[in-house]
């Protein structure tokens, strides 16, 4: 390339801008000469600053012109205070002529590094700063020739971007996130309050079947405490115990008094022998048996003394019983044997 010497000069970008910095270095010599010029220009002129001289001595010749003859004194002293004002206010009009030519020297330089590209583009600035330069190039080495024009880059929005990190759209989803759960939360709340009606069967051998009212969201020590009070009239055995020696058998499982109506209900909890998620009492009154249908059959839950259940764990239906455990899945439902 012509000028750049007989090495690697680089890419044909890196040569463009190479021009362009040639150029602005050329620019800025020229207006330094120009100063310099109106510099010189004006050492003739009485009362300016004259190159290599200090202030004093400039007073002093300008004084000397002034006062040449016989003066009064007060001429002599109005000369002099005339001069050095004349003298400061020519310093004031320099400094500030000065200062404007650099600012605006400077807001030239800032009006050429700014990005014209679109900001959503890392590497658009790049491109932009290139595009510009290859029309100068081309507008001052094809004269005549049309101007030629390159496209802006953009974002395609044909391209997927919802996998790249987005901290709005995050937020956005968090705080969706929060509204559902809150929402989800309230839902279950209302839901754990409704009431339920239960009926189920005191065991001592014979059946007592009573009928009982709770909430969805009780657990069953709070049932058996109900039961408690209901049966305490009738039964002696009821009144002298305490809750924590009641057990509720449904469906030939015995369920812990920790656990919740509600989580029996919202995970279709299944028994040996029937559904734990029905607490009425059905049964399947279809007149035609199907064997590929499951028979839709709830039994009443057993209410019974833990000191009975000791003593006739051995007899049916106790022979039956086992404690419930949720992580055990009943395929079939059965009411005899194991």
């Amino acid at each position: 390339m012509a000028g750049m010497g007989d090495g690697y000069v680089g890419t044909a970008q890196d040569a463009v801008r190479i021009r362009r910095l040639e150029k602005q270095r050329e620019a800025e010599r020229r207006k330094i000469q120009e100063l310099k010029n109106k510099t010189a220009s004006s050492q003739g002129q009485p009362g300016l600053l004259q190159f290599g001289s200090s202030t004093s001595e400039i007073l002093e010749t300008a004084f000397k012109k002034e006062t040449v003859g016989l003066v009064t004194r007060e001429q002599y002293v109005e000369k002099r205070v005339n001069i050095k004002n004349k003298f400061e206010e020519e310093e004031k009009e320099k400094l500030l002529k000065l200062q404007q030519e650099e600012e605006e020297l400077q807001l030239q330089k800032l009006k050429k590094r700014k990005i014209k590209a679109d900001p959503r583009l890392s590497f658009a600035d790049d491109f932009e700063s290139f595009d510009e330069e290859e029309e100068e190039e081309n507008n001052e080495d094809s004269e005549g020739h049309g101007r030629r024009k390159f496209g802006k880059l953009g974002k395609d929005p044909t391209v997927e971007t919802s996998f790249l990190p987005d901290s709005e759209r995050e937020a956005e989803e968090q705080a969706e996130r929060e509204r559902l759960r809150k929402q989800w939360l309230l839902e279950q709340a209302q839901i754990k309050n409704e009431p339920l009606q239960i009926t189920y069967s005191y065991w001592d051998g014979t059946g007592h079947r009573r009928v009982t009212q709770v909430r969805k969201g009780d657990t069953i020590g709070e049932f058996l405490r109900a039961v408690q009070q209901q049966l305490s009239p009738e039964f002696r055995e009821v009144r002298t115990t305490s809750v924590e020696n009641l057990l509720y058998v449904k469906e030939d499982l015995i369920i812990p008094h920790q656990h919740s109506f509600y989580e029996l209900i919202v995970n279709k909890a299944r028994g040996k022998s029937g559904p734990l998620f029905h607490f009425d009492v059905h049964e399947d009154v279809r007149t035609i048996a199907d064997a590929t249908k499951e028979k839709d059959e709830s039994h009443a839950g057993k209410v019974v003394e833990r000191h009975w259940y000791e003593k006739n764990k051995h007899i049916f239906p106790a022979s039956r019983w086992e404690i419930y455990d949720p992580t055990k899945k009943w395929e079939r439902y059965t009411i005899h044997g194991d």
